[in-house]
């Protein structure tokens, strides 16, 4: 009788051991498997998240180039004074550097950052050099910048407010790949001054 308690008392404490064993694999199974469930569920939760925020800036860009075309367009059909300089008699590139200092200001102003500009003066395609040479400077301004989408969007409300005639000519758009909420732009603009007898308004040739 004795032998067979002792006999049971063992398989007893066997199983007890077992079970025992058991649970801690299973403990030390759940503590590695849930990290990784939480890490699954946090990066569908992040993919999630970019993805709405991928489409909202993709939504947002291209609102900006409609309301970009629509400036230029706009710009080409509003009459304004065309800048007068101070002093006459000037070479193009004097002339034109007061008003692109004023254009760079509001560049400051609107926090947008420059990566290269390219000045033309008095290009042979511009309407002005071709018909009115002899009353205007023209300076053909090609600017490849980096702004925000409201930095960039404030900064063309400026330059249509901007009280002297100029030509907004072209604007490039494109998300910058690293960052979606950043914008890579291309732009190019037309400044103008008057010569000595120009005339006060821009009525383009």
């Amino acid at each position: 009788m004795e032998n067979n308690y002792s006999f049971y008392l063992k398989k007893f404490r066997i199983a007890l051991g077992i079970v025992f064993v058991a649970l801690i694999i299973f403990v030390v199974l759940i503590g590695k498997t849930v990290p990784k469930i939480s890490n699954i569920f946090s990066i569908q939760n992040q993919y999630k998240t970019k993805s709405v925020a991928l489409k909202d800036a993709e939504r947002t860009l291209e609102s900006l180039r409609e309301n970009a075309q629509r400036k230029l367009e706009e710009s080409k059909t509003v009459v304004k004074a065309i800048f007068r300089p101070i002093t006459m008699g000037l070479d193009t590139e004097s002339a034109v550097s007061d008003e692109f200092g004023e254009i760079l200001q509001i560049m400051r102003d609107n926090k947008i950052k420059t990566r290269s500009i390219i000045y033309d003066y008095d290009p042979a395609d511009d309407n002005f050099v071709k018909n009115a040479s002899s009353q205007y400077h023209v300076c053909k301004v090609t600017a490849q910048m980096i702004a925000t989408y409201s930095d960039f969007e404030n900064f063309l409300r400026s330059l249509y407010k901007h009280e002297h005639f100029l030509d907004i000519s072209k604007i490039e758009i494109v998300p910058y790949q690293k960052n979606k909420r950043i914008l890579l732009i291309n732009l190019e603009i037309k400044l103008y001054a008057q010569k000595d007898g120009g005339e006060e308004a821009a009525d383009s040739p």
